[in-house]
């Protein structure tokens, strides 16, 4: 039986090769989209729940009633670890830590080497919690002592070529003011590829305890930190009810406290990180959504070209099927036969789609920012080969049906008519498959116009030219004469210095400031005088930051923006005091966080001695040699040390990483649905044109003319792809409008985005079944009727 049906599909792909190309090649590219898109999804999925105890891992997080709406964040007191793991039973373990990237990249020093290195302090618990698995020291005391470190199996390497012996040895590493020495205690193995947050090594929380010098005793839960909780519960206790113990949990130690505290799983953070108004709102989680979507659609797109095809295709089998069920075939022998067939050439595309992976792989890595691979695992193997068969099956089920379905005796006396319902049913199939496509078009064009949108929107500050670096080593004890020598090169037009950046996830510490009887949250950062100026921001009201005779004069003052005196409700606050300190001028708002986000209130705070990050505004054409002074000046200060910079604009444009690698990612599968979908077309115009091939002959000996006859081939396609653009057009506006929805700043929906990808989609489609036509009406006439 699997011969002569193998006999069968040799013969059929020897007869219709053309139909045989067009239907490996859209499957083939539906299943590589599908697997490349599903390699994606698993891996976004994947992030964070490698951790042993997952199930039981949990952020605490807070949501606090404004006058607005509700803010929730994970920012909470450096002492909340502590109070709920005494006074909540079902809590085993609880530690609080730095938030990711809190810092910039420490020094690091050691066996004569001197490297960069991300740091965080984390309480002693943290390697209990976490399974960032250590080859070298124990999880419940490789914290223990103040002056210990636990490093990365990578620094470890980078430092002493070698991760064994490394215990005990001493390491210095310099933060802010703080140079310290201190004594590897463990080593972990690098931190997974899917973990959201990246580390070379751990320090005792204690230390940036003493350092910021914080007091437990008095200390007011009316306020937050800028840290994170994380806790693990014991087993067998749900977390829902941990969080109705939480809910007022600070309001019985503060009366006052606007905050309640709810748990959040570790795990849904990466995927899950927007609120909106105390209601989660997505995240990462609607790209998952969306690929996964989209890989359907394109391998739905190929089943299309396959039933329309092979129904299509269908009255030049009639023969086979009448003379197979007159000897004696039924029905279910045909549908087993015609679904065999297709199955097979599944299983075909199947294969040649793992080739087109493996080799596109590089590339898509490149696009994503990844490491994806293929793996074929049980379930790997199990998910492709289960996928091919419902593929065959569904492209091939109702071609079996229809073919099978004729009666013999209406084949041999040429009565077997297409029914409406086949013609509805196919013109409907392509009708769906192109809205498809052409939504994919307008979608990508929407994406690219807002990405144009978010680069070139003026941000209240000047970004272009302007580089920041650490204020290392000596620099740190000496950053006014390190200005000073900086400010003296042509090349250099100002420069100061910052404690925080205008882009990722350190852009202000978030603070409260009560002015009115009403409770504000203010970012705010340190900044050196003539931080402003360099910045390029506007002073709208007052004055900036000054040196006068008396150098500390300015350093209990601030400067607001906007979006501060509006949260106030007061437009004329300079010279007022708020928390102690005199307001002494406003500055235009400015965009410190994305455009996902609105302008929120910020401060900036006169500390020169904690602004540990140089800005340096470059002349433009000058920029190669004004950083190599910059490198040797650095060098200068600190013989040995790596100099490393960024420019604020590549900063400030990998904000929106996430959203351009979509926006590749669709332009690319985009593109392959309208191949997908021509493919299709080009086949149905292909047997169109066949099959009126007489017609036409007829025409052009009667007079039609090449124009006339490509007009008549095509016309019928064109309304069908005119069909599809009405359903195209709202379907892409409505995702499209929730989609800009998620950033508070972006374009306005113009029509002609609808419009052009529209016509892009149309133009192709013309070119597609143009070509087949145009070389039909070319034909001559004599050819197509000699037959008779």
């Amino acid at each position: 039986m699997l011969k002569h049906v193998l006999l069968l599909i040799y013969r059929n792909f020897r007869r219709f090769r053309g139909t045989f190309y067009i239907n490996i090649i859209g499957l083939t590219a539906g299943f590589a989209s599908g697997i490349l898109i599903c390699l994606w999804v698993v891996d976004e999925l994947s992030f964070d729940r490698y951790h042993e105890h997952n199930d039981r891992l949990y952020q605490v997080m807070y949501h606090e009633k404004t006058e607005l709406d509700v803010k929730t964040s994970g920012q909470t007191p450096y002492y909340l670890a502590e109070a709920l793991k005494n006074e909540i039973p079902e809590i085993e373990y609880a530690a609080v830590t730095t938030p990711p990237m809190f810092f910039p990249d420490f020094t690091i020093s050691s066996n004569g080497k001197t490297v960069k290195a991300i740091g965080k302090f984390v309480e002693r618990d943290f390697f209990r919690m976490f399974s960032y698995n250590l080859f070298a020291g124990n999880a419940e005391d490789v914290l223990h002592d103040l002056n210990s470190v636990v490093i990365s199996e990578s620094l470890a390497m980078h430092l002493f070529n070698s991760t064994e012996d490394v215990v005990g040895k001493a390491l210095d590493y310099e933060l802010l003011h703080l140079g310290k020495q201190v004594f590897i205690s463990g080593i972990f193995r690098d931190v997974p590829a899917n973990s959201s947050e990246r580390f070379d090594f751990v320090l005792p929380f204690e230390v940036i305890n003493n350092l910021m010098e914080f007091k437990k005793q008095g200390y007011s839960w009316d306020h937050t930190d800028p840290f994170h909780c994380y806790v693990v519960l014991k087993d067998g206790f749900d977390y829902h009810s941990v969080n109705s113990k939480l809910v007022d949990f600070i309001s019985q130690k503060s009366k006052t406290s606007p905050f309640s505290l709810f748990l959040k799983p570790y795990s849904d953070t990466y995927l899950y990180g927007k609120y909106e108004n105390g209601v989660p709102s997505g995240g990462r989680i609607g790209y998952v959504i969306l690929f996964s979507i989209i890989g359907s659609l394109i391998l739905i797109i190929a089943c299309i070209n396959f039933i329309n095809l092979s129904t299509a295709k269908a009255r030049t089998r009639l023969k086979e099927i009448g003379i197979k069920k007159v000897i004696g075939a039924n029905r279910r022998s045909l549908v087993f036969q015609y679904l065999s067939e297709t199955i097979f050439l599944s299983y075909l595309s199947l294969m040649l789609a793992l080739v087109v992976v493996y080799l596109l792989l590089p590339e898509v890595n490149v696009v994503t920012g990844k490491s994806l691979r293929l793996s074929f695992d049980v379930a790997s193997v199990g998910g492709l080969i289960f996928i091919a068969l419902g593929t065959g099956l569904i492209a091939g089920v109702y071609p079996a049906l229809y073919i099978s379905g004729f009666h013999p005796v209406s084949i041999f006396k040429n009565h077997a008519p297409g029914t409406l319902g086949e013609v509805l049913v196919r013109k409907g199939l392509v009708v769906f498959q192109f809205a498809l496509s052409i939504a994919f078009v307008i979608v990508v064009l929407v994406i690219y116009r807002q990405i144009e949108f978010l680069q070139s929107k003026d941000l209240g500050y000047e970004k272009d030219n302007l580089l920041c670096f650490s204020a290392d080593g000596e620099i740190n004890g000496r950053t006014s004469s390190f200005l000073d020598e900086v400010r003296r090169f042509h090349g250099v037009v100002s420069a100061s210095s910052m404690f925080g950046s205008l882009t990722g996830d350190f852009n202000g510490l978030p603070g409260f400031i009560e002015y009115g009887g009403k409770k504000i949250i203010l970012h705010q950062v340190a900044v050196n005088y003539g931080m402003l100026e360099t910045l390029g921001i506007q002073i709208k009201q007052g004055r900036t930051f000054s040196k006068t005779l008396d150098h500390d004069a300015d350093t209990m003052k601030w400067i607001f923006n906007e979006a501060a005196t509006q949260a106030m409700g007061n437009s004329n606050i300079v010279g007022e005091i708020v928390s102690d300190r005199e307001i002494i001028g406003v500055v235009k708002d400015f965009h410190f966080q994305s455009l996902h986000e609105r302008v929120k209130p910020f401060a900036f705070r006169l500390e020169p001695h904690y602004s540990m990050d140089i800005w340096v505004r470059v002349a433009a054409g000058k920029e190669a040699e004004t950083i190599e002074f910059l490198r040797k000046t650095y060098s200068a200060f600190n013989p040995g040390l790596p100099f490393s910079y960024k420019f604020l604009d590549q900063a400030y444009e990998a904000q929106y990483l996430s959203e351009k690698r979509v926006a590749g990612l669709a332009k690319y599968f985009a593109g392959l649905a309208i191949i997908i979908s021509c493919l299709g077309l080009y086949g149905l115009a292909s047997f169109t044109a066949e099959r009126r091939r007489k017609e036409i002959g007829i025409r052009k000996v009667f007079g039609s003319s090449e124009a006339g006859i490509v007009y008549l081939l095509s016309s019928s396609f064109t309304r069908l792809v005119m069909i599809a653009i009405c359903i195209a057009i709202p379907a892409s506006y409505v995702a499209m409008d929730e989609w800009l929805s998620t950033f508070a700043y972006g374009i306005e929906l113009k029509w002609w985005y609808f419009l052009g990808g529209s016509l892009l989609s149309l133009l192709i489609a013309w070119v597609t079944v143009g070509g087949v036509t145009f070389k039909a009406a070319q034909e001559n006439p004599i050819q197509s009727l000699k037959y008779e």
